[in-house]
């Protein structure tokens, strides 16, 4: 399954936190949830930073678990020792912490200090929107219980792994299509199984509107409250103003066309065409439509989309790639005000989400 909106929400959120309290020298651990089971509240990679203080930051259960996971985090910064929890419906411990959803859980926790190359790098990875792999041994022999490495696309490694274990997962990841889902991978160690858990640093989450019309701004609202990045494009300069768009990362007064080439669209980003207009809907779709933006989505009915699918397949679009269009766009909710038709909107972009992991 595909982490949450990326490095989204609580995830970022831990992950910052946990930046700032090691930079100011107070130890602090990391809670990862490395699997699954049934209707567990949080996915794989889902993440919580606890301080020396007790203090938290992110999620792994959803309140679920919470408390238990952070006793057992203070108690790993006091002996230094890495622990997998496990979490389920069945044990009596799980009812006392709260986990009656049928679902089980296994956590990952780790003490984490500033002087740690990783997680420096890694924060670095994700200030800069970079493409990356963390691995995590979660299960195996003492000896390497707890390495971790960042791995970069290009194969290059920083960390403590075993390097028989590094040159394996190197090749792994080599072999294997880009992930944008946190996984296990099972190492054949000369002491021993080794467990791995892969978790990947993905770009940010991005929204990108075409069209800075009233619908635009309940839905760069609504989707900046889901931790997406939202950049609206509208080359008629009276409607993309920060007035109206005071919550947009980023407001591009161009053509559709030429805003869509220089956004750097790729999986992470859903392309929602809102201005209902074919002098720009229609540039705007053949560039999102032939990018690797993971949704494309228009607003309009039935019959304009049918208007619209006949003058973008006489601009040379090939029926694979409009297929790929969402339109009408949006889950059909049944509601008509601006701020439910955005809704309708993030429903379909964050089901197509969980769909293509």
């Amino acid at each position: 399954m595909v982490a949450e909106l990326g490095l989204q929400g609580p995830m970022r959120e831990a992950l910052k936190a946990l930046q700032a309290w090691t930079q100011a020298g107070q130890p602090a651990a990391l809670a990862t949830v490395v699997r699954t089971w049934g209707s567990a509240p949080r996915r794989p990679g889902a993440k919580m930073a606890i301080s020396q203080a007790g203090e938290m930051a992110g999620s792994v259960s959803g309140g679920c678990v919470e408390a238990a996971v952070v006793e057992e985090a203070l108690r790993t910064l006091q002996s230094g020792a890495r622990k997998l929890l496990h979490f389920e419906v069945q044990d009596e411990a799980a009812w006392e912490v709260g986990l009656t959803c049928g679902g089980r859980l296994e956590v990952f926790v780790e003490p984490v200090g500033s002087a740690e190359a990783v997680f420096q790098a890694l924060a670095e990875a994700i200030d800069r929107a970079e493409p990356a792999v963390r691995a995590l041994v979660i299960r195996g022999p003492e000896e390497v219980l707890g390495q971790s490495a960042l791995i970069w696309p290009d194969g290059e490694v920083l960390g403590t792994l075993d390097p028989s274990l590094a040159e394996s997962l190197r090749a792994h990841l080599q072999d294997s299509a880009a992930s944008r889902s946190a996984e296990t991978w099972i190492h054949a160690h000369p002491d021993g199984e080794v467990e791995v858990f892969l978790d990947p640093v993905l770009p940010p989450a991005t929204l990108v509107i075409v069209g800075a019309v009233h619908i635009a701004m309940a839905l760069t609202r609504l989707a900046k409250v889901l931790g997406f990045r939202v950049v609206v494009i509208d080359p008629r300069r009276r409607f993309a103003t920060s007035e109206r768009f005071p919550e947009a990362d980023a407001l591009l007064t161009q053509w559709p066309d030429e805003g869509l080439r220089g956004a750097g669209l790729n999986p992470s980003t859903a392309v929602a065409v809102l201005s209902h207009d074919p002098k720009l809907d229609d540039p705007a779709l053949l560039a999102a439509l032939r990018s690797p933006a993971g949704y494309v989505g228009a607003l309009g009915s039935r019959r304009t989309n049918a208007r619209r699918r006949s003058r973008l397949l006489g601009a040379g679009l090939s029926e694979q790639e409009l297929a790929r269009l969402h339109a009408p766009i949006g889950i059909d909710l049944g509601g008509g005000s601006p701020e439910e038709i955005a809704l309708s909107i993030l429903a379909e972009i964050v089901a197509s989400r969980a769909v293509s992991s």
